[in-house]
């Protein structure tokens, strides 16, 4: 059984198109799945969204994404996870590239973004060069992730001493014990936390990671999954729709 489990939080303008874009991927797959949507501390109806399109929920009041992952983790009845962010939609071919490869013997990868929605010029340039660097080094964010049950369990889960850099610490953690693919598919995700965040925010960071890795618990950063600039980015993206 494949278990698909998704972290969110204030997520009920995009759970329904990430559940939909779940479930008519398999119907295409046909193997048996579920569903965990880790509900973190939501005060919007995103718990009832993810109930009506069948998915299982799960309240947790954490505000920490590594222990939201881990808290579906722990829930999920398959031998292989996929941890998919709420505004991201999978594919068919996303999916079933990371089936082969984790049944050729992979630990476990992930799947580069493909960004869409209103975003500045200079990320375009900064995410061009961000999804070049994810192939080649095989270090790729969280949007998209997958692994063996044993090999979760092997790296004890997503290191929830990381306020943010979670997911490229699963890259590396994956690495040490086993082999981390990034297949050719990419994932359509949300650019909207880029219209939040400047140009000298995001270099300083990819610097920093360089440098120093992905412990970066900066507290902008945990900002854009939780505080105000998570809103900000929620109200630019619907205030995006309504021009349209």
């Amino acid at each position: 059984m494949l278990s698909f489990i998704v972290p969110a939080h204030n997520e009920e303008r995009w759970i329904a198109k990430c559940l939909g874009s779940i479930r008519d991927a398999m119907e295409k797959i046909a193997e048996p799945y579920e569903v965990i949507v880790v509900d973190d501390a939501s005060t919007d109806t995103t718990h009832h969204i993810a109930e009506q399109m069948g998915a299982r929920t799960l309240r947790v009041e954490l505000r920490l994404i590594a222990g939201v992952r881990n808290a579906g983790a722990r829930e999920a009845k398959g031998d292989l996870f996929f941890f998919i962010d709420a505004d991201t939609e999978a594919n068919e071919p996303a999916i079933r590239a990371a089936l082969d490869a984790l049944r050729a013997g992979a630990a476990g990868g992930g799947c580069v973004p493909k960004f869409v929605g209103p975003m500045p010029l200079w990320a375009r340039f900064v995410i061009r060069f961000a999804v070049f660097a994810a192939r080649r080094v095989r270090l790729v964010g969280g949007a998209f992730q997958f692994c063996t049950r044993d090999a979760f369990h092997a790296i004890g889960g997503y290191d929830e001493s990381f306020t943010a850099g979670e997911d490229l610490a699963f890259c590396l953690a994956i690495n040490k014990i086993g082999r981390f693919v990034v297949p050719g598919p990419a994932v359509v995700t949300s650019a909207r936390k880029l219209s939040v965040v400047s140009p000298w925010q995001v270099i300083s960071l990819l610097i920093t990671i360089t440098i120093r890795g992905p412990r970066y618990n900066s507290p902008w950063v945990h900002d854009i999954l939780y505080g105000d600039r998570a809103q900000a980015a929620r109200e630019s993206r619907d205030h995006t729709e309504s021009a349209l």
